[in-house]
């Protein structure tokens, strides 16, 4: 995997936090609309926290650091 980019994949995964945001839901109701809610912002979350993340390969090893902190703003 020489191609490999951890940047272009954090970039991606931002792309896909941005595409969460801007899905609609469909025309489902009760159950089925709560659970495809409480679906996408999972997948918020986790997409948005991948793309917060500060990649590093060192010899074939990818490790990717997100601070958990809570902000000051």
């Amino acid at each position: 995997m020489t191609d490999f980019n951890p940047d272009d994949m954090i970039a991606r995964f931002r792309e896909r936090a941005e595409a969460v945001q801007r899905r609609g839901v469909p025309p489902v109701e009760g159950p089925e609309r709560q659970r495809f809610i409480a679906q996408a912002r999972l997948d918020y979350l986790d997409f948005a926290m991948l793309a917060d993340a500060k990649p590093s390969l060192d010899d074939g090893i990818l490790t990717l650091r997100i601070d958990l902190r809570a902000s000051d703003n």
